[in-house]
């Protein structure tokens, strides 16, 4: 087998990865969002949030938290898609991307994201839980990419 083969193998076996990895991700995020620990575990970073304080102010924790895990089954569900409807599941990945844009926003905006006992600010377990989001953000600018190709050939 050629080394270009290959690489266009592991490179196939690369994008499913990520895109399947991005779904089983937001499926099961966006299920949890209906526990009612998950609404005492958010309750910092939307409440800190700008764009989704008034959000809760309007409707409540647990409806929010709700209507971010149906948002989040939604894209999640629309990413998968690609087999079949690679133009919806292009949506879904950019959709993601808004979604993984807006919690990196909370970095900014939650207090408890930071520690700064030690001197310069470090990032609070709450920060390195919402960083990982950076990696989400790229396999949605990728799966988005993917299925944007995938659509063109259509």
């Amino acid at each position: 087998m050629k080394i270009c083969r290959i690489g266009k193998l592991v490179h196939s076996m690369g994008i499913a990865t990520i895109r399947y990895g991005l779904v089983i991700n937001l499926l099961e995020i966006g299920r949890i969002k209906f526990e009612d620990y998950e609404v005492e575990n958010i309750r910092p970073l939307v409440t800190s949030s700008p764009p989704l304080a008034w959000l809760i102010a309007r409707l409540g924790e647990k409806k929010v938290a709700r209507l971010l895990g149906v948002t989040e089954i939604v894209v999640g569900s629309l990413i998968g898609a690609k087999p079949l409807a690679p133009r919806a599941s292009a949506l879904g990945s950019l959709a993601a991307v808004g979604m993984f844009a807006t919690t990196l926003s909370f970095l900014a905006t939650t207090p408890e994201a930071w520690q700064e006992t030690h001197g310069e600010p470090k990032l609070s377990l709450a920060g390195q839980f919402l960083v990982k989001d950076v990696v989400l953000l790229g396999a949605s600018l990728l799966t988005a990419a993917d299925s944007l190709q995938a659509a063109e050939r259509r």
